[in-house]
């Protein structure tokens, strides 16, 4: 059924479609689809099973009730263009295989609805035609991302060689990431653990949370680089890149990310302030301050480990500073 160029789809899976994942499923039941979009569509829960929102890998049962509402598509036999964009990049290395940026906050890494332009990706098309060809053509050459308000340290592919290398890399936790989160309140302990899995939020769709009863895998390793008053800086490694990972993490154990509003509350800065100057600092930030500084990972080609590292952004840095003049 169509409605304004809104398309509602319908079905109940077979015993043939049992066992199979569901983006394939809707790839091969609907010529519409590629499985690209079928997986897009998927993570902004636009499709559910049951009525319940999943994920692509999702596997179907005989009888599953499938709906889904798809807003209108490009033709999946012309791939969607990304608009190129004089921006200009951040550029940390760059050979023949790889670039890897330096992410200014702010700055959506590729284009998805609300954000079709203005995107890393529209930038990187612009400045390197030959990524259009490179992994999925709505989002070439990237292999992960960041949020748009964290910065920092991210790797592209230029070649579909390197592509299916950093794919696997990552896909077998074979690249080491490190950021560094500013969170409220002091913190105990020197380092810490965090194992509890992060699935999408029950009731709120748009957040994840440790609550899911979808959720998956997830660590994250921390230790205390740094005490301020009313705050902490912490040195961060992820073993596992789920959406929102360190951000749900933190704020699990009692100590949100600075300025994340998702995730801590509007009027955490309030509680946490212990004067009127600390209050001040922690009232101007308007992101979450995490920052990706360290990215290590074995060259496609070469053969040899290398370290990518982003200095802390400016916002960033004044904020740290600005908290120790007030300890």
């Amino acid at each position: 059924m169509k409605s304004s160029g809104v398309s509602v789809i319908t079905f109940r899976a077979t015993n043939r479609e049992a066992g199979r994942r569901l983006d394939s499923v809707l790839a091969a039941r609907f010529a519409f689809l590629s499985r690209s979009q079928a997986n897009q569509l998927i993570r902004e829960d636009r499709i559910q099973v049951n009525g319940t929102a999943t994920k692509a890998a999702y596997l179907l049962r005989p009888n599953d009730s499938v709906r889904g509402v798809i807003p209108p598509l490009p033709d999946p036999h012309s791939p969607p263009l990304v608009k190129p964009e004089p921006i200009s990049l951040d550029i940390l290395f760059e050979d023949d295989q790889i670039i890897v940026l330096n992410k200014p906050p702010g700055v959506v890494v590729h284009p998805a609805p609300g954000h079709a332009d203005g995107t890393l990706v529209n930038a990187l098309v612009y400045h390197h035609p030959d990524i259009s060809t490179v992994g999925d053509p709505a989002r070439p050459g990237i292999i992960h991302r960041l949020d748009k308000d964290t910065s920092g340290t991210l790797i592209v592919a230029k070649t579909a060689s390197a592509h299916n290398h950093l794919k696997k890399a990552f896909k077998h936790r074979q690249v080491r990431k490190q950021y560094l989160a500013l969170v409220y309140g002091r913190i105990e302990d020197t380092t810490g653990i965090i194992q509890t899995p992060v699935g999408r939020h029950p009731v709120h769709r748009k957040k994840m949370s440790t609550v899911s009863p979808r959720g998956r895998p997830a660590e994250t390793q921390w230790r205390v680089r740094k005490e301020l008053d009313s705050a902490t800086l912490l040195d961060v490694r992820i073993r596992t890149g789920r959406t929102h990972q360190i951000r749900v993490h933190c704020a699990d154990m009692g100590h949100p990310v600075v300025g994340d509003i998702r995730y801590g509350g509007k009027k955490r800065w309030k509680e946490a302030a212990a004067s009127e100057d600390i209050r001040r600092v922690l009232q101007s930030v308007n992101r979450q301050m995490l920052h990706a500084w360290r990215l290590t990972c074995v060259h496609p080609s070469l053969g040899r480990e290398l370290c990518f590292e982003s200095p802390v952004p400016e916002d960033m840095a004044g904020v740290i500073k600005a908290l120790q003049s007030v300890d």
